[in-house]
């Protein structure tokens, strides 16, 4: 199962930078983990988790085998770019493939690095962006709602459509992205068949200067200001200070990031705040070949997360052991846990939780 998040910014505002630093972040975890840069635009990077390590160690397992995602270097926008503008059906169509978009915005002053509207303000750089986006999306629903009102007369599924373009169409008109839309469950099959560029959650990344890193600054706050305002999300990183990171061994980036004053990269806390925005979290299975972490979207229930490892496990779905990740580690992993009653069965009605460490049974 992938999920995509793209990397989008004006120029000049450390798009590229921050890519160049998660793909050499992803080529040095290939030392240790199963993970590639597959394009030149596109990279795999493990999602930090000290918990795998943990369970590696109880289980005695000889392999560590991470969850992962996949950032995509989106070609850069400009102004117009709703109308083909710059490389604007590039981007437009990019977008339209991935399942969320980190927004990089540039919350540094720098007079050598020239900013394509001759200012610095990142509030102002993200309505850019979003109102390029919003303005296509009214454009091709504009152009769809028509002929699919003729259909809702006659079919069912296209009359549901048709409220949620009109619900679209509404807010697109406010000047409001499409993500506002409350969506039930039942519809949001087909709310995500629209394929609207403004459905897609945000993450604003603040590119900030070395020595705002660890504390931002007051463009960084303003963003904060905005992202709270609107439920997005928000992280804080420097850009070259991650390209620098990317290039140390593990000893030396620990005293790298001492002197910075931060606990840990940026690029982890921009990979993990990716993996929330996409509503993800992290199931286990441990053994001595191999401890691994599985993605899956939360409220998955036990049959499809099985699935995440092979469409036998789910066809086939018997029950699921079920042990909690503190318990495991508690109680000194499978064998303890059965011991102490704390190894539970669970069946198809079952709502996996973060961190499980689970062992399915089924039937080929």
């Amino acid at each position: 199962m992938g999920f995509k998040c793209g990397i989008v910014g004006l120029p000049n505002v450390g798009k590229s930078t921050l890519f160049n630093a998660l793909t050499k972040t992803a080529a040095a975890q290939a030392a240790n983990y199963p993970f590639c840069t597959i394009e030149p635009n596109t990279g795999e990077v493990a999602v930090p988790d000290p918990r795998l390590d943990k369970l590696a160690e109880v289980g005695k397992s000889q392999q560590i085998v991470p969850t992962r995602l996949t950032f995509v270097d989106i070609a850069g926008l400009v102004r117009g770019a709703s109308k083909g503008e710059g490389l604007g059906n590039q981007f437009l169509a990019n977008i339209r493939e991935v399942d969320a978009i980190a927004h990089v915005l540039r919350c540094f002053e720098d007079g050598d690095v020239t900013h394509v509207e001759g200012r610095v303000d990142p509030v102002a750089d993200a309505e850019t962006v979003e109102t390029e986006l919003m303005l296509a999306d009214l454009d091709s629903l504009e152009r769809r709602v028509t002929p699919l009102r003729k259909r809702a007369a006659t079919d069912k599924e296209a009359k549901a459509q048709v409220v949620l373009m009109d619900a679209a169409l509404e807010l697109l008109r406010e000047g409001k992205p499409a993500r506002l839309i409350q969506v039930s469950d039942d519809d949001r099959a087909a709310f995500n068949a629209l394929n609207l560029l403004t459905s897609k959650p945000v993450l604003y990344v603040c590119n900030v200067e070395e020595s705002a890193s660890a504390t931002g600054n007051a463009h960084s706050a303003r963003v904060a200001d905005m992202a709270k305002a609107q439920g997005a999300g928000c992280v804080t990183i420097s850009a070259a200070i991650e390209a620098e990171i990317a290039q140390l061994d593990a000893a030396e980036q620990e005293e790298f990031l001492e002197t910075l004053g931060l606990e840990e990269p940026g690029l982890d806390r921009l990979i993990r705040a990716g993996y929330d925005l996409l509503g993800l979290i992290t199931y286990f299975t441990v053994g001595p070949k191999e401890a691994r972490a599985w993605t899956i979207t939360k409220g998955t229930k036990a049959p499809q997360a099985a699935g995440v490892i092979h469409s036998d496990f789910e066809r086939g779905f018997i029950r699921a052991q079920t042990i909690a990740f503190d318990d495991y580690i508690r109680l000194g992993g499978e064998a303890g846990a059965k011991e102490a009653g704390r190894a539970r069965d669970e069946g198809k009605d079952y709502v996996v939780a973060d961190g499980d460490v689970l062992l399915f049974r089924f039937n080929t």
